[in-house]
């Protein structure tokens, strides 16, 4: 394998040419490689800030950016260690993992190597609120009784929103109550490399046995397997076995398996044969929840003030409000002291994406593409059902997700009345209630509006 330092200077000039210089300098500043070790990297950073924020915005550029230098990486671990340690490693020597207490009282957590499980994920700092509720609670009985109760388990919703941290949960839980339970989490990504080499290496049968011998099992992003049709295959199987066995399976993506492009339709039965539970966006209560529970268990030097703040500015997902939390807290660190709610304005500004400003236009667009219509039918007077309906949910997302006027919404769409506007909305807010297929549909059309 390329030695440590020629291994990573390469990963950095190409990683320098995807990120801003600013960003560049701060979040790899004083990185390097201190270890190697059967396809694993070893990445030390400077303090537990910067290590969460290479994990959380970083993590699929950095190993890629390895893969294309040395192609047998297979893992990357971060490590807490001081800079003065790249000087006391002699050329192309290894050296051993050093376990440092984190700064402000937070301490390093290294995956599990036997279930891959990241020790850190659990029911306890799990935050439940009415955006994850459900989820929470069909996890909860999957772990009272796995492999009996909602088999297989999956989860829904968009990028950052605590999926990972709930079905990883799930297998720590099962782990520490069910000794007897062998349990396993990977990703979608893992499964389909593994069985690709597999398959170069006259492996198939070894691959099969690898994952057949575990009694639970928590894959990733299955929406990755769009298109893989070899990988769909052999999880088609997997399923089949586990299923037949009562051994329990949990499966997280990004989108409803009804809305998973060309995934083979007895895979998507098989899916949409347990329970189907989504995650929404936290609202303000919960993020502020968060930050305070985190702030608490951290003892961490924030103040309510600025808590307050960024539970208001940060509203697309748990992993960007942690983000925000870890930039405020490595600024706290490097100037020695609290900082002012002022300070923390200017730092957030620049230092979150931005959000969204989503146009009328913009609703109309994604909503006609969703349900396959012309944009230019939604503005006549057509009653035909397969118009009104969407026509209805337009106005209603006007209204609940963006607070726009009655008259605005009529007026945009046709030059309606505001009573006909009030009717619509007033008619998918009670369909939703009972009409489980059109709730999912405009969680859906939600998460392609604000992600896209």
């Amino acid at each position: 394998m390329v030695d440590n330092k020629k291994l990573w200077d390469t990963a950095l000039a190409e990683i320098e040419l995807t990120i801003s210089k600013a960003s560049f300098g701060t979040w790899f500043k004083n990185t390097f490689i201190s270890k190697q070790d059967q396809g694993t990297i070893y990445l030390s950073v400077p303090n537990t800030f910067v290590r969460d924020w290479l994990l959380n915005k970083y993590h699929k550029a950095i190993m890629k950016a390895l893969r294309d230098t040395a192609s047998e990486v297979r893992a990357l671990e971060y490590v807490i260690s001081k800079i003065e340690d790249r000087n006391k490693q002699p050329a192309g020597e290894n050296t051993p993992k050093i376990p440092i207490m984190g700064e402000l009282g937070l301490s390093e957590l290294y995956i599990n190597k036997e279930s891959n499980l990241n020790p850190k994920y659990t029911f306890e700092s799990f935050i439940v609120g009415p955006f994850n509720e459900v989820a929470y609670a069909a996890a909860q009985a999957v772990v009272k009784n796995p492999g009996m109760n909602y088999n297989p388990l999956y989860i829904y919703g968009g990028t950052g929103l605590g999926k990972t941290h709930l079905i990883q949960a799930i297998g720590n839980h099962i782990k520490r109550n069910f000794e007897n339970k062998k349990v396993f989490y990977l990703t979608s990504e893992t499964f389909t490399n593994d069985y690709v080499n597999s398959v170069l290496n006259n492996r198939v049968p070894q691959f099969k046995d690898k994952y057949r011998k575990y009694d639970v099992l928590i894959m990733d992003d299955i929406q990755f397997f769009s298109n893989k049709d070899k990988s769909q295959e052999e999880l088609f199987h997997l399923f089949n076995t586990f299923h037949e066995n009562n051994k329990q399976i949990v499966f997280s993506s990004d989108k409803s398996p009804k809305y998973i492009q060309n995934l083979e339709e007895r895979l998507r039965s098989r899916f949409e044969g347990g329970m189907i539970v989504d995650v929404a966006r936290p609202d303000y209560e919960s993020r502020l929840a968060i930050l305070r529970s985190k702030v608490k268990n951290g003892n961490l030097p924030v103040n309510d003030e600025i808590i307050e703040y960024l539970a208001s500015i940060v509203q697309d997902s748990i992993r960007e409000l942690e983000g925000a939390l870890n930039t405020v807290l490595c600024q706290i660190q490097a100037k020695n002291r609290t900082l002012t709610l002022t300070e923390v304005r200017s730092l957030i500004k620049n230092s979150i994406k931005p959000q969204r400003n989503v146009s009328v236009k913009d609703v109309i667009s994604v909503i006609s593409n969703f349900y396959n219509i012309d944009e230019k039918i939604l503005y006549e007077k057509s009653r035909r059902k397969e118009i009104v309906k969407p026509r209805q949910i337009i106005m209603y997302i006007l209204r609940e997700d963006f607070n726009t006027s009655y008259p605005y919404i009529g007026q945009k769409l046709g030059g309606r009345d505001h009573t006909t506007v009030i009717h619509a909305c007033e008619k998918i807010k009670n369909d939703i209630k009972n009409n489980s297929i059109l709730n999912q549909e405009i969680d859906q059309i939600r998460l392609m509006l604000y992600n896209t």
